[in-house]
């Protein structure tokens, strides 16, 4: 069974762009409601702080599932092994249980960071490995390149983003999506639609979409400091949307709104165009 899926029971907590002291007290909330998986990242900077809230948590290492990234400055054969190693340093544990690949190299030839990805797998660095940010294309070509399975690659994913092209890879391919910006920062709250689904059952605008995302088979990532909505999007699972209903929150994907463009990350691909252009 795939580990996010085993570990995390499908949610995941972000820790971006939180660090220090803030960032304790929101992991110790989520860990209070029943998060077991937590998504960190080289580019984030806070590795070391992940590692001492969950250090202190005293919940058994085997019950939790560690995510991080490895930033596209250390994809070379000097930095990439190394810069690995810093990050398990850093985040106290001896193995990471799911290391991804942040983004696509800047010149778009994902060969050579797939293979040192390979080589961290080979090494036992990772129980786990994945990428992130990647296109349906470089999907496609993932396993011509690397023959560890790819447990996840993790992208923006919400409600107003038409995203049909990557769920049709991740069927084709059998990589497992991951969500991230599951509420579009909240754009998605700007829509009376979801407002009208929450009542009908009586739950929060954002347990709906986490529901929604959930429903598509997409693991989802959430972040917040607020123990009401860090309790809200775990508890996530009692209750389980319509058909009808789904269909009318695929409706707001017409908007196409994306967040993460090249203007915000300079890492950015070309992304794949809405399924029906």
């Amino acid at each position: 069974m795939n580990i996010l899926f085993q570990k995390s029971n499908q949610r995941v907590f972000g820790t971006f762009p939180l660090k220090g002291e803030e960032l304790a007290a929101s992991m110790d909330l989520a860990l209070k409601f029943g998060y077991r998986a937590f998504d960190s990242a080289q580019m984030y900077g806070n590795e070391r702080d992940v590692g001492s809230a969950l250090k202190f948590s005293g919940i058994n290492r085997d019950d939790l599932c560690i995510i991080t990234k490895v930033h596209p400055e250390n994809y070379s054969q000097n930095a990439f092994l190394p810069s690995v190693e810093k990050s398990m340093k850093d985040l106290e544990i001896d193995q990471i249980d799911v290391l991804l690949l942040h983004w696509p190299p800047a010149d778009g030839d994902i060969r050579a960071p797939l293979k040192l990805l390979q080589k961290a797998y080979n090494a036992k660095l990772a129980k786990n490995i994945g990428v992130s940010n990647f296109t349906s294309t470089m999907m496609a070509q993932i396993s011509t390149i690397v023959s560890a399975p790819i447990t996840c690659n993790q992208v923006e994913f919400h409600p107003l983003l038409d995203q049909g092209a990557l769920m049709k890879s991740s069927v084709e391919t059998g990589i497992p999506l991951m969500a991230y910006c599951s509420i579009a920062r909240g754009a998605i709250f700007k829509h009376s639609l979801l407002d009208d689904i929450a009542k009908s059952y009586e739950k929060t605008s954002a347990q709906i979409v986490q529901r929604w995302i959930l429903q598509k088979g997409v693991v989802v990532n959430t972040m917040s400091t607020k123990s009401r909505n860090i309790q809200a999007n775990f508890e996530v699972m009692d209750f389980t949307l319509s058909s009808p209903d789904m269909a009318r929150l695929d409706s707001l994907n017409k908007v196409n709104y994306r967040i993460v463009t090249s203007d915000l990350a300079p890492w950015a691909p070309e992304w794949d165009p809405p399924a029906a252009g």
